[in-house]
């Protein structure tokens, strides 16, 4: 019986790495084609659904890694993805029995929070954006963003809900 779950183990580590994979691909290579203030963010996605699978400091790597890839695109707020991704992954696995379930709904929510929780983050840390432009990217766009990209994570995860199963922990 042990083998058996140890192969199950197994299994839906490598669907959940394709997926992430597809995702860092998709970061790289569809989301430049559709920039714009509010665009979808496939890396918050790919982060904020490891994060659900994986245990808190897993987690945080992740969410360190991923930071450093927003960062090393730009060095003007070098530091600030850093920290909020990974907090943000942290939290995200603390979380992950209350949202991650079969609940589609959960789910979309989830992400929804995350984005606009890694945007305020990153916003208030990396950018020094003040006043009414800050008002604005906190209450107009990031919410906006946080929105499509929760859409498109609701879309994958049912498209491909294979490679998102949630695993029992």
């Amino acid at each position: 019986m042990r083998a058996r779950e140890a192969s199950s183990e197994g299994a839906d580590f490598f669907r959940a790495s394709i997926g992430f994979v597809l995702l860092i691909l998709a970061y790289f290579a569809v989301r430049p084609l559709f920039s714009g203030r509010a665009s979808v963010d496939f890396l918050t996605i790919a982060i904020l659904f490891t994060a659900v699978r994986v245990r808190p400091g897993l987690a945080a790597v992740v969410g360190f890694l991923g930071g450093l890839t927003i960062d090393a695109l730009e060095p003007t707020t070098f530091g600030a993805a850093m920290l909020v991704m990974t907090l943000l992954s942290y939290l995200g696995s603390r979380t992950k029995t209350v949202f991650f379930a079969d609940y589609i709904a959960l789910t979309g929510l989830f992400v929804f929070l995350g984005k606009w929780l890694f945007d305020i983050g990153y916003v208030l840390v990396g950018r020094g954006v003040h006043g009414v432009d800050l008002a604005v990217q906190l209450l107009v766009w990031s919410p906006i963003s946080a929105a499509i990209t929760a859409l498109v994570a609701l879309l994958l995860l049912t498209l491909v809900r294979p490679l998102y199963r949630a695993q029992a922990t």
